[in-house]
Parts: C-alpha cells; structure tokens; sequence
C-alpha cells in the first residue's frame, strides 16, 4: 500500500503544483501541461508490461527495483532546473511509478486467502482512494508553504520506508520463481507505447485545439487505432505475448474492467472538478480548495473497515451497486451548487462520494479477479489497472470539454435573456449605475462599468451550469453502471474459497 500510496499521491500534488512549476521554470501553462502527460504516457506502457518483467526478474525484486527508479527520479524532478529536465525526470519516474498498483495489487490478493482478500483490497484502497484526496491538499500547503519542489521530494522518505518493509516482509510464489516468459515481446511493446501515447496526447490537447478539427489530432487518431488493432493481432497471435488478452474470457474480468474504467472516469473527473470549480468559482486558493475537498478521505476511510469486513459475508454485487448509487447521489447533490454556497456546504455530499468510492473499489477487485488462477492474477492486474486509468484520462478530458463547450452554450442562452428593454434587466443596469456613481464614477463609466458586472455575472453564471451539467452527468453514468454490476456472477468469500453463484 506505501508503494501505491506514493505513486497515486505524486499524480495529484503535481496537478496543484502546475502553475508554479511553469512560472519556476520559464515556461507556459501548456507547456507545463507536459509535466503529467509525459508522466501518464510512461506510466500507460509500463503497467500492461508489468507481468512480464515481474516473471522476469521476480516480483519482489521488481517491485523494489520501481521504487528505487520512482524515489530517485522524484529527487531528480524536485531538482530540476529547466523544463527538459523536469519532463525527462517525470517520464522516468511515470516508467517507474506504472508497475507499482498492479504488483502491490497482485501480491496482496495472492498471499491472502479468498476470504481475507477483502479486507486485504481494503488497507490497499487505502492507497488509491484517499491519495487523490490527499494530494491537492498536501500539495497546496507544500507549494504555498515552502516551495513546488517539496511536492517530489515527500516521495523520497516514503520510497526509502516502503523498500525496507517490502525486503523485510514480501515474499515470491514458488511459480514466480521458477517462471521462465521468454523473450520480451519488443513488438507488442511498440505497439502498445503508440496506440497509449497518442490517446493520452489526444486526450490532454483535445479541447485546446478543437478535437478532429485540427488535422494533427486525426492522423493522431488514425495511429492510434491502427495501432491498437495490429496490437491486438500481434498479442492474440504470439506465442508469448506481452499481454495475455484471452484472460477477458472470464465474465467477471471484462465486466470489471468496463466497470473500474467508467467508474475511474467518474472519480477521476469529480477530483479533478470541484478542486477547480472552488478556485475559478468561489475564488479559493490551491489550499483552501484542497481543505474544501478532503472530507472525501474522511469517508473513504470510514469505509474501508466496514466493506473489507462485509465482501466475505454478503453477495459482493450488492455493495458495488450501493456504491454506485452513493456516488451517484453525491453528484446530484454537487449539481445543486451555486455561487452562494460555502466552504463546507457540500461537507456530507463529499463524505458520501468516498464513501461510496470505497464500496466499489474493493468488492469490485475482488469481484473482478474472483475466478483467475494465481498464475493469471498478476497480468489481469496490470490490465485492470492500465483499464481505470485510461478511465481516468478519458474523464477528465470529458469533464473539461463539457465545462468549456457547455460554458459557451449556457452563455448564449443567458445572454439572450439580458434584452436591455425588459424592466428587471433596466433596473438592475440603473441600480449599478447609481451606486456607482455614488462611488465618484462619471454617469458614462458608471454605465461601461456597471455593464461590465453584469457581464461578469453572466459569465460566472454560465460557468456555474457547464459545471452543474457535468455533475448530473457523472451521476447518469454511475446509474447506467448498476445494471452491468448485476451481470457479473456471484462471489462470497468463505470458508477459505470463493464461492460462485452462477
């Protein structure tokens, strides 16, 4: 959990560190943006690949030697002087930070019985529930607080901790020792790194050029799928694949991870909307956004117990479904917002959303791997992992063009309504006018100026429903997931087995 913990937690603290970085740095926002596309791309190709490199070099030694590449390229970011080297440094460190969720992953659900998995998936969650939570608050008070390079530096203390207790308690199975994968397939491996490298960068540039009316984002569209299909010719056909693909002949597995990608897009895209929606809306800094949003931690850990306890009593199906609807009730209830609403206005709707995150994220990882074989867990995993990323991008990337488009379109709308010959529209105009020049304002700036704050209004209010649209649709998606959480089979732990209801 140390390892995941670190890993997830880098990803949200750079987010916040953003600007800082540019303006260290000489650099634009666009261009700082590369900070964590570099870091996304490196992490995509490593974590499908994982598998093999653990059956090659051991999982344990592995997992360390990751740590290790992770540690040292976190100091290597902090003390970087220019915006090449802090992108090279991130790509090392994405590279090293990729395998991290899938091993830790893999070795838990392995060296736990079926019926202590839950509860064991529930210490991990820990790390990739609560971190995403942790990171803009951690982040905004170690930017405001000292400076934007202790944001990779917190990773070193954790890094040296997590390789002592991994030496001193892990473990591998005896197949893991005596695995012998072949050759690397350097084929699949290209493959995977283009199809993976042109979606993320599509993705990250896709609003701020305008999706597929810019030529460059369809021939990158254009790679990517003919990439993708020669991958999967290349992973099906080969005797020694990369990736196993056939695991998806397991209902639960595909089911699983259709579920963690949509559900990844939904969490993904509510950390990433209301740290941006206190800050541009209610005028709150990176700190004060982050202390607004942590109650989700709070609620994630209250969970974590309870659910680790009930996936070996209760039909697993049960609590993915009631997380659903938690998650999809917290997004209703942020679509309520206003430009009224205070720091902790939403304090119960957070707390529920982490909650509910943690009743799908750990019965359905148990769920989703309850009927693999040992010798198929860790590759499944990788997939698993790489599929709730891939949600993640597409989410977030889906939330900020709603916000941006939408934005527009809520403009025109409200514009309309502004006719200067409608009596409440003249009385407001007049009413800015007189109080303005009550200020000293010349009658002609008072108007200028008091048609510059309804124009501020309109523009905030338009904000306001782009982001109320993209809570309610999160909240649509989260509903549509529960018919597909009835679909998978049914999964018990007891008495140290599975048991399936089919």
């Amino acid at each position: 959990m140390l390892a995941t913990f670190m890993e997830v937690l880098d990803t949200s603290i750079a987010a916040v560190a953003l600007p800082y970085i540019a303006g260290s740095l000489s650099a634009t926002n666009d261009e700082a943006t590369w900070v964590l596309t570099s870091y996304l791309v490196a992490n995509a190709i490593v974590l499908p690949a994982s598998s093999w490199f653990s059956l090659r070099f051991g999982r344990k030694n592995f997992l360390i030697i990751c740590i290790v590449i992770f540690t040292v390229s976190s100091f290597a970011c902090g003390a970087a002087n220019s915006l090449a080297w802090i992108l090279i440094a991130r790509a090392v460190q994405g590279a090293g930070g990729g395998a991290l969720q899938p091993l830790s992953q893999a070795i838990l659900l392995e060296t736990f019985p079926p019926e202590k998995r839950g509860l064991a998936m529930a210490v991990f969650a820990l790390g990739v529930v609560v971190a995403p939570v942790l990171g803009p608050t951690l982040g905004g008070w170690l930017t405001d607080s000292y400076s934007w390079r202790w944001a990779f530096y917190i990773n070193i203390p954790v890094g040296i901790f997590a390789v002592l207790m991994i030496s001193r308690y892990v473990e591998d199975p005896e197949y893991v020792k005596e695995a012998k994968p072949g050759k690397l397939d350097f084929i699949g491996l290209g493959f995977l790194a283009v199809w993976l490298a042109a979606l993320q960068i599509i993705l990250d540039k896709g609003q701020e050029d305008d999706w597929f009316g810019a030529a460059w984002i369809r021939w990158a569209s254009l790679i990517l799928v003919v990439c993708f299909v020669l991958f999967l010719i290349r992973e099906f056909r080969h005797d020694r694949p990369l990736v196993d693909l056939r695991v998806f002949r397991h209902r639960n597995f595909a089911l699983g991870c259709l579920l963690i990608g949509l559900f990844g897009a939904a969490i993904y895209g509510l950390v990433t909307l209301l740290p941006l929606f206190y800050q541009e809306l209610m005028g709150y800094t990176a700190l004060a956004a982050g202390w607004a949003v942590s109650p989700r931690g709070v609620g994630a850990i209250l969970a974590m117990p309870i659910i680790g306890y009930l996936t070996a009593k209760i039909d697993n199906r049960w609590l993915i479904a009631v997380g659903f609807v938690m998650f999809a009730v917290a997004s209703l209830w942020f679509g309520e917002a206003t430009l009224a609403i205070g720091q902790w206005s939403f304090l119960w709707a957070i707390v529920i959303s982490g909650f509910g995150s943690g009743c799908v994220f750990v019965p359905l990882s148990t769920t989703a791997m309850a009927f693999l074989k040992n010798e198929e867990i860790g590759n499944a995993s990788g997939l698993y992992n790489l599929l709730r990323n891939i949600g993640g991008s597409i989410g977030i990337s889906v939330v900020n063009t709603i916000v941006a488009r939408h934005e527009q379109l809520h403009r025109n709308e409200l514009a309309a309504s502004l006719n200067p010959a409608r009596v409440s529209v003249n009385g407001a105009v007049q009413g800015l006018q007189d109080y303005l020049s009550a200020q000293g304002a010349s009658s002609v700036d008072a108007l200028h100026r008091a048609y510059g704050l309804l124009g501020a209004t309109l523009n905030a209010q338009a904000r306001l429903w782009s982001y109320v649209d993209d809570f309610r649709y999160m909240a649509i998606v989260c509903f549509g997931c529960i018919p597909i959480v009835f679909a998978l089979k049914k999964t018990v732990g007891k008495k140290g087995v599975l048991r399936a209801g089919h």
